[in-house]
């Protein structure tokens, strides 16, 4: 699913007053290389974990709606009981999907902030927050039409669909802890090391077998 940043974190999820404790400097010197690496660090843990740590703004787009009719596999699957009405048959996929659903990446979502579709007469429309449900439960989370409604029809061109989302944990102190400690133990080895290869006198380099793991529980492996 195509995605294009739109308003960037305002804050990140480690203060630089919280790293230079971490890194033990007491010095300014190398504030603003502390700070651009708490940014670099943030960044790579989003794209391990597949989420959005601090409130941000995201287009999404689709080239169309999806419906169980894009997957033959499915198709014997759906029902008016998801806005098929009337449909030919009434029971969902074995999986409990409808494949009317949307997935939208950077979780934990905070809100869906607009759906809009080129029509088949190239109009842009927005869709009314009234014909579709967003279940911000689910991980990730997922749009679908609303009770006896379907997705509109769309023109067949590409981004026909364009979905603005606002996602991420609303303030740094609800970012996880092990996602911080994580954090925490990169820019350490990144301030320590500034160059891309280390040149070593004598011993090995080995890794902490567990830092990973911190980040383990808040991978989304699909979505």
């Amino acid at each position: 699913m195509p995605s294009k940043l739109l308003t960037p974190p305002s804050v990140e999820p480690i203060s630089l007053t919280e790293a230079k404790a971490h890194l033990r400097v007491d010095i300014d010197d190398d504030n603003s290389l502390i700070q651009g690496l708490i940014s670099s660090v943030r960044q790579q843990a989003e794209q391990i974990c597949r989420r959005a740590f601090i409130n941000q703004q995201w287009l999404v787009t689709l080239d169309q709606f999806p419906s169980p009719s894009m997957n033959v596999g499915s198709a014997n699957w759906y029902g008016p009981q998801w806005g098929d009405s009337p449909g030919p048959l009434t029971v969902l996929s074995p999986d409990g999907r409808t494949n009317y659903e949307i997935y939208l990446p950077y979780s934990p979502l905070i809100s869906v902030d607009s759906i809009q579709y080129i029509d088949q007469d190239g109009v842009q429309q927005t869709l009314d927050p009234s014909l579709y449900k967003v279940d911000d439960v689910s991980e990730p989370a997922r749009i679908l039409p609303a009770y006896g409604t379907t997705w509109p029809a769309t023109r067949n061109e590409i981004n026909a669909i364009a979905i603005t989302l606002t996602a991420g944990w609303v303030s740094p102190s609800a970012v996880p802890q092990p996602i911080k400690s994580w954090m925490y133990l990169r820019i350490g080895a990144m301030y320590e090391n500034r160059e891309s290869d280390i040149v070593l006198q004598r011993g090995t380099v080995d890794s902490m077998p567990f830092v990973d793991q911190l980040l383990a529980p808040y991978r989304l492996i699909t979505y």
